[in-house]
């Protein structure tokens, strides 16, 4: 009987039930870039990038979308911290950034924001 009652107890703390629900509320987070961004396999560019892989990603670099010379130029590499400050405030981060949004202040949903976009490969697959 004590196995039945610990095994829901271990699986509800484990880090893998913390990442899929930073995950499930990042996907929330990131309903409002859906008006300008897409993730998945069925991704396309839009009005920016499509976000397959960014985690990783060095920045301009999604072929057959048409980046500012602000981004293509910048050198960055979208790992979680320089996606943090850049998801902060785009303009400060990358000056002459076409991207249009105030940025995301809150840490908390970032951190779900970046376990959301993480769950996609290049090929938009989901882990």
């Amino acid at each position: 009987m004590r196995f039945v009652v610990l095994v829901p107890l271990v699986l509800a703390f484990s880090p893998m039930a913390a990442n899929a629900q930073d995950a499930a509320a990042g996907e929330k987070v990131f309903a409002p870039c859906k008006a300008c961004h897409q993730i998945g396999e069925t991704a396309k560019n839009a009005v920016g990038p499509e976000l397959n892989g960014v985690i990783g990603r060095k920045a301009g670099s999604v072929e057959g979308y048409n980046y500012s010379a602000a981004n293509k130029n910048s050198g960055l590499t979208w790992d979680e911290a320089t996606f943090r400050e850049y998801i902060k405030d785009p303009k400060a981060k990358v000056p002459g950034t076409k991207m249009i949004y105030a940025g995301l202040k809150d840490d908390k949903k970032i951190d779900d924001l970046i376990a959301y976009l993480k769950q996609f490969d290049a090929s938009g697959k989901k882990s």
